[in-house]
């Protein structure tokens, strides 16, 4: 009978919003997005996933938030303080409400973290997120609106850290079960679902009790939108067709091609952001031929990163010569740049015993596809002969999670970095283990520093280690480094109060439609 009740608000709603959806018409003050992705889940908790990240963060709010200069401020909190090098005690606003009606007490707020952070807290499962907490230990009632957070090791971190935690409410979860969560949400957000039709559209509507949001981030108080629909579109040329029709009002990942159709379109227009989400190729680092350093090497020496930012990303991107942002702390500046050098890549083919060149394939997502048919291209015509294959990205993250990635060669792909700090995309990516490390790259010095770097409280010794990681990483180059590009969106003329957010995630609250 609990779940039924706290389901009562979205059921009641859904037929209105069907129908909106099933219109010729559209709705007044409705959203629409087209979505290159659909979600896995809607569980705050048990996800690591960009795009389920940015519809999540439309219904949950964090106890702080990020702002788009990246600066970090207090959302669901009004006060945060340091006790001591393991202690944090932060003060919960009063009066927030989850979509049930329910108010968000310090008992939310624990039982978040402890879901998050404890092994085997969600129903056995341990919440994939846990890493992004790093040494949190425990989370302490101190009263109804003040909670403390124990950690086992300095982690300076940890207040960068919580924008990507949800808070979710005890009650709920407890009634609906780990199981239940991946479909059913109650949150604190502005927005609350309505229905979910996988592989077709998330929808949602205004909520009207929402406590307004963070009070650095105006305007605060309720969505400017009565609803919103995530249109599931993972094809860009249906994407843009969408936008360019009138039927979307925003659509991710808009590719470079396609920006002069937009901006000549009277009803539409293109908006940036500076991106956080670098992008490159995991070589399989298990597996011929690039188990060979020899090849690797040749592979980031045959891309010319320079030509390919400037013809086919529309000069939107900052070439790469590691993994980390120019922008991050702890960067590198002094790594000598990948040159493209076609004799070098030919002379360490023919050491590696490849001297007529070498067949791979390269695994990529329908968004990435022709990004990653570019970076094939020039692997070709320097030896390096590359096949390109497109999957569903679920599939293709299951392949690449089998042993060895199942053989495979190569993949395309992004990793963001929405703190800008390295234990954000290094050590999940190059860590040996690491839940990102699909390249099955493994250094013991490399990990050590990493190791040292996450509880380091001196500023510049910890961002010494990284940049020691760095250099490493670059002569082994276990990935094929390639770009850090500019967010691209295509928006509706009659979008107003809306822009892209550097974290790479669409987030609407502020957003109006005329």
């Amino acid at each position: 009978m609990l779940l039924g009740r706290l389901l009562v608000p979205a059921a009641a709603a859904l037929a209105v919003a069907a129908g909106a959806v099933a219109a010729t018409g559209t709705a007044a003050q409705e959203l629409r997005i087209g979505y290159s992705a659909d979600v896995p889940t809607l569980d705050p908790g048990n996800h690591r996933n960009r795009f389920a990240e940015g519809v999540i963060l439309n219904i949950h709010d964090a106890l702080v938030a990020r702002t788009d200069d990246m600066a970090v401020v207090d959302e669901l909190i009004e006060g945060w303080t340091q006790i001591d090098a393991l202690t944090y005690e932060a003060r919960l606003r009063r009066g927030v409400r989850f979509h049930s009606g329910d108010e968000m007490t310090a008992e939310d707020v624990k039982f978040t973290f402890d879901r998050l952070t404890k092994e085997g807290f969600m129903g056995g499962q341990t919440s994939p997120r846990k890493s992004l907490l790093g040494p949190l230990a425990d989370t302490e009632i101190v009263d109804p609106h003040t909670v403390r957070f124990h950690l086992s090791a300095p982690w300076p971190i940890l207040r960068a850290y919580l924008p990507f935690q949800q808070i979710v409410s005890k009650r709920f979860v407890e009634a609906t079960g780990t199981e239940g969560m991946a479909t059913h949400t109650n949150g604190t957000g502005p927005f609350r679902l309505v229905e979910w039709r996988r592989g077709e559209a998330i929808i949602l509507e205004r909520f009207d009790d929402y406590y307004g949001g963070a009070p650095d981030l105006p305007p605060v108080g309720p969505a400017g939108v009565e609803r919103v629909i995530f249109r599931i579109i993972p094809e860009s040329a249906s994407r843009v067709a969408a936008l360019l029709a009138g039927e979307v009002d925003i659509i991710d990942n808009l590719p470079v091609t396609d920006i002069p159709v937009v901006e000549a379109n009277p009803a539409t227009r293109v908006m940036t952001t500076n991106g956080t989400r670098s992008f490159f190729v995991d070589l399989n680092n298990a597996v011929p031929p690039f188990n060979d350093v020899r090849v690797r090497q040749a592979a980031n020496m045959a891309i010319d990163r320079d030509l390919i930012v400037e013809r086919v990303l529309g000069g939107l991107a900052v070439p790469l010569n590691g993994l980390i942002s120019p922008q991050s702390y702890g960067y590198n500046a002094d790594l000598p740049p990948w040159s493209y050098d076609p004799d070098r890549v030919r002379a360490l083919l023919g050491e590696a015993g490849f001297p007529d060149g070498v067949d791979v394939t390269l695994d990529v997502d329908p968004a990435n596809r022709e990004n990653a048919e570019a970076v094939a291209a020039m692997l070709t015509q320097n030896g390096i002969r590359t096949t390109v294959q497109v999957w569903e990205l679920n599939v293709m993250d299951a392949t690449w999670r089998e042993e060895n990635a199942a053989g495979r060669n190569m993949r395309y792909r992004s990793w963001g970095d929405g703190a800008l700090d390295p234990v954000g995309i290094f050590d999940p990516v190059l860590r040996t283990g690491g839940r990102g490390n699909f390249s099955r790259y493994s250094n013991a010095e490399v990990d050590a520093l990493l190791a040292a770097a996450e509880s380091e409280t001196d500023v510049a010794r910890r961002s010494r280690m990284y940049q020691d990681a760095q250099a490493i990483v670059r002569e082994e180059a276990p990935l094929l480094f390639l770009w850090l590009p500019r967010d691209i969106y295509g928006v509706s003329a009659r979008l107003s109060g809306w822009r892209p957010s550097p974290r790479g995630v669409i987030k609407i609250h502020d957003a109006r439609v005329d």
